[in-house]
């Protein structure tokens, strides 16, 4: 019997240098940051996974929760986070708990999957497609010069994506020239998204999707904070664009809220801090419960984005069959992020709109030793 003889955190770091930060409308980041997890079994075998946000704060919750995994069989990991929920139901699951968890949920499957030798899609219902559509998410907020939103856009528009989102947010004039410029930059036929990152009321969401009309958008992200639930509910029907939200919302229940009553048209949970895949795959029901799209949120380091590749790789192309007309898409950023592109011995790299689901045993990927040491955060 394989049990959990470990779990650790390594908190990781990618300073972005001195005036190279980037952001949204509500704020830039010096440095992009995440916990790199690993689960070890007494039989020797290493899963990985990834917590969004510092990992410092992954690892002093890691030492309030780790006795609850070590000494559990591995294939028992997914009745730990219920039991930890009744007893520390004072914390809540809007906190780095959830985060941390999270990384213990997929570094628990990458290492069931590397006992049993299969793909961690495999695992988790099956593999429905090899190679998983992905939207090139960038278009952030600088103060870089070289760094603007048409150099940013001018720089991946080579590359075959078919779909882009940028940030907007700061106002209605700056949202319209914006869109306009990135129009000009990905052409008419290419998918284009916008992010408010939650900086609007809905008076302004609603006159800024007016004000863009004419560049036709795809869905708008996050127009509202994430905890107005009712409005959010209060925009359906009248904002006139798809709105897609959740890379702020934690576990199923907060999820349940937003499919029910139907309070967006596209659920985005975010694998490194809804739960994992355990609360990954709930959050999928509920989007097929609702008749609703699912385009999960990715914006951390190349170990979260293998686990999301997998979890799309495993769904149903509901509620479809043999004719999909518009694909449930994958954020893949295209910021500086040395988490993303150098962490790992082979990189997660997107061609012609889509990236390959890694064909190994777990995630199917391996951390660099190197580079893992270059990034871990003192």
């Amino acid at each position: 019997m394989d049990r959990i003889k470990d779990v650790r955190v390594t908190p990781l770091v990618y300073p972005l240098g001195a005036g190279k930060a980037y952001g949204s409308a509500r704020g830039k980041t010096p440095a992009r940051v995440c916990g790199l997890v690993e689960l070890e079994t007494t039989d020797g075998v290493v899963g990985i996974g990834e917590a969004w946000g510092p990992g410092h704060i992954t690892r002093a919750y890691l030492e309030v929760i780790r006795g609850y995994y070590v000494g559990r069989d591995v294939f028992d990991h997914e009745l730990v986070w219920p039991d930890i929920q009744a007893r520390h139901y004072h914390m809540g699951i809007q906190n780095q708990l959830v985060a941390c968890v999270s990384g213990i949920d997929v570094a628990a499957k990458d290492a069931i999957g590397k006992i049993l030798g299969l793909p961690l899609c495999k695992l988790i219902g099956g593999q429905a497609r090899e190679r998983v559509p992905v939207y090139a998410s960038g278009g952030y907020v600088t103060d870089d010069p070289d760094n603007g939103l048409a150099r940013q856009l001018e720089r991946v528009a080579a590359h075959g994506h078919t779909a882009y989102k940028i940030k907007i947010g700061m106002g209605i004039a700056s949202d319209v020239e914006r869109c306009r410029l990135a129009r000009r930059i990905i052409g008419t036929h290419a998918k284009l998204m916008v992010d408010i990152n939650g900086n609007y009321g809905a008076d302004l969401a609603i006159a800024s999707m007016r004000a863009v009309e004419d560049c036709v958008i795809e869905f708008v992200e996050e127009p509202l904070p994430p905890q107005d639930f009712d409005g959010y509910e209060f925009l359906q029907g009248r904002i006139g664009v798809p709105v897609a939200v959740g890379e702020a919302h934690y576990t199923m229940h907060d999820f349940d809220r937003l499919a029910r009553p139907r309070r967006c048209d596209v659920l985005q949970p975010d694998l490194s801090i809804c739960g994992g895949l355990a609360q990954g795959r709930a959050i999928a029901t509920l989007a097929q419960l609702h008749n609703l799209r699912l385009s999960p949120h990715v914006w951390g380091g190349a170990v979260g984005l293998a686990a999301a590749i997998h979890y799309m790789a495993a769904l149903p192309a509901t509620p479809h069959s043999d004719h999909d007309p518009a694909p449930w898409l994958l954020e893949y950023d295209v910021g500086d992020n040395g988490l993303r592109d150098r962490l790992l011995t082979e990189p997660l790299t997107a061609h012609d709109g889509a990236v390959a689901v890694p064909t190994g045993p777990g995630l199917g990927v391996a951390v660099d030793p190197a580079a893992l040491e270059r990034f871990r955060a003192n």
